[in-house]
C-alpha cells in the first residue's frame, strides 16, 4: 500500500515543474492521468538528443528529459482546444481529486477548465496552478521560464565566480526554480488534500516561479533585508561560513601533465576547524584571533582563504579525505556523473531504479529519493508512451466503449 493510493491526480501541466509535482504524487502512490496534445504530447518528448534507443539501438521518440520527470503515470492524449475535448475534461474532473496545469494565467479561463468551472463540478477539487508569475501582480500574464527567474529573482546575482576574480552571472545547473516549484506545490496539494479530508472543501493552489525563487534565497534573502547590504558573487565559498568552499589540491601521481585535482571543505562550525587545523598540522591557527571564531574567519577571508589554498595544495584528495573524514571534519569529492551513478552510497540507497519500458527493456532512471518505513514510493510504471492508456483510462473511469472512444478518435480529439 502506498501512501496515497485512492488519489486521482488529472494533469495537464508540462516541461517541468508541474510535472515534477506530480511524478512525486505518483511516486507516493496517486494515480496521475497525464492529458498530453494528440501527435505531439508534452513539449519534453522532443528534447533531445539524449533519445531513448530501441533494441537496434535506434533512436526513438522518447527523450531523456521527457523520461526524468514523469514516471508512474499514464498517459492520455486529449485536444483541450476542441470544444469535445473540453467537454472530455469536464468529465475526467468529476472522478479526480487534484488538478493540476501551468498554463498561461487565463488560458484555462477561454477553454472552461479554470478553477470556479471545475470547482463547480467537484468542491472537493484541489486545483493546482502552476505560472511563472503567479495569478495576480503586474507580471501575471508574462510567460517564466527557468532561466529568466533565476534572473529576476536574484539566484544569479549569487551564482558565479566573484567579480573581481573574472565571473559574471551564472545559472544553477538545473532548472532549480521549476524543481523547487513543483516541490513546494507537492506540499501545498497534500495540506489540500488534508483540509479536504477535514472539511469536504476543495481550493485551488496558486503556484508561481518567481515566488518560490525568492524564497530559496533562503539566508542570503535574509542577510539582505537584515542588513541592507547587497550579497554579491563568491563562486564556490559560502557567503557566511568560512572555510567553507572548493579547494585546489595536489594531483594523484598518475594525473596528466597540467592535471588538477579539487575538494569540498564545508567546516560548519569552530570546533571543526580546530579539528581542520591539527589534520593540517598547523594547529596555532586555531588558536589566532583572526581565526578562532568564525565571526572573525568571515572578516579576514582575504587573509586565511589564501593562506588555506597554500596548505590544500602539498596533499593529494585521496589523502585529504581520509584524513578529514578520520577526523570528522565535513569534507567531500566533486563527482563527474558517471562517478556519481557508481558511487557505493548512491548503489546502496537504490537510487537507480530499472524499469521495463515498451521501448527498452531494463531501462534505468533515477529513482525517488522519498524513503518511507510503512508505506514506500511506487516502482510500477515507468514513463509512459503518448496516449498509451488513453483507452484503459476512458474505460476504466468513464465506461466509455470503443465505439464511443472511436467517435472521438475519429475527430482527432483523442
Amino acid at each position: 500500500m502506498n501512501s496515497l493510493d485512492g488519489i486521482r491526480v488529472l494533469d495537464l501541466s508540462r516541461v517541468l515543474a508541474g510535472p515534477w509535482c506530480t511524478q512525486t504524487l505518483a511516486d507516493l502512490g496517486a494515480d496521475v492521468i497525464k492529458i498530453e496534445r494528440p501527435g505531439s504530447g508534452d513539449d519534453t518528448r522532443t528534447w533531445g538528443p539524449p533519445f531513448l534507443k530501441d533494441a537496434q539501438g535506434r533512436d526513438t521518440a522518447e527523450a531523456a528529459y521527457y523520461l526524468g520527470a514523469n514516471r508512474n503515470k499514464r498517459s492520455v492524449t486529449c485536444d483541450i482546444a476542441q470544444p469535445e475535448g473540453q467537454a472530455l475534461i469536464r468529465e475526467l474532473v468529476r472522478h479526480c481529486d487534484v488538478f493540476v496545469e501551468n498554463f498561461k494565467v487565463g488560458d484555462m479561463a477561454r477553454y472552461g477548465l479554470d478553477y470556479a468551472s471545475m470547482s463547480a463540478l467537484n468542491p472537493k477539487l484541489v486545483y493546482c496552478s502552476v505560472t511563472g508569475f503567479g495569478q495576480t501582480g503586474p507580471y501575471s500574464e508574462r510567460a517564466g521560464y527557468d532561466y529568466a527567474v533565476q534572473g529576476i529573482g536574484g539566484l544569479m546575482s549569487v551564482t558565479g565566480e566573484r567579480d573581481d576574480l573574472g565571473g559574471g552571472p551564472q545559472k544553477v545547473g538545473v532548472a532549480v526554480a521549476d524543481l523547487f516549484t513543483g516541490m513546494y506545490a507537492t506540499v501545498a496539494i497534500l495540506a489540500a488534500l488534508r483540509h479536504v479530508e477535514r472539511t469536504g472543501q476543495g481550493q485551488q493552489v496558486d503556484m508561481a516561479l518567481l515566488d518560490t525563487q525568492v524564497a530559496m534565497l533562503a539566508n542570503l534573502g535574509s542577510n539582505y533585508l537584515v542588513s541592507g547590504k547587497v550579497p554579491g558573487r563568491a563562486g564556490n565559498a559560502h557567503q557566511n561560513i568560512v572555510p567553507y568552499q572548493v579547494f585546489e589540491v595536489m594531483p594523484p601521481a598518475d594525473a596528466p601533465p597540467g592535471g588538477r585535482d579539487h575538494l569540498i571543505l564545508a567546516v560548519g562550525n569552530d570546533g571543526q576547524f580546530a579539528k581542520f587545523c591539527a589534520v593540517a598540522g598547523q594547529p596555532d591557527l586555531a588558536k589566532d584571533p583572526r581565526y578562532a571564531l568564525n565571526t572573525e574567519r568571515v572578516r579576514h577571508r582575504d587573509v586565511l582563504v589564501p593562506l588555506l589554498e597554500g596548505i590544500m595544495k602539498t596533499r593529494t584528495k585521496a589523502d585529504w579525505l581520509a584524513a578529514l573524514e578520520a577526523a570528522k571534519v565535513p569534507c567531500g569529492a566533486i563527482n563527474t556523473l558517471g562517478e556519481v551513478f557508481v558511487d557505493p552510497q548512491i548503489q546502496a540507497r537504490d537510487m537507480v531504479q530499472t524499469w521495463q519500458h515498451p521501448v527498452k527493456n531494463n531501462l534505468q532512471l533515477v529513482a525517488s529519493p522519498i524513503k518511507m518505513s510503512l508505506t514506500p514510493v511506487r516502482q510500477d510504471f515507468p514513463p509512459p508512451m503518448l496516449g498509451q492508456h488513453t483507452a484503459e483510462v476512458l474505460q476504466e473511469v468513464l465506461g466509455w466503449d470503443a465505439e464511443r472512444q472511436g467517435a472521438l478518435r475519429g475527430k482527432g480529439v483523442i
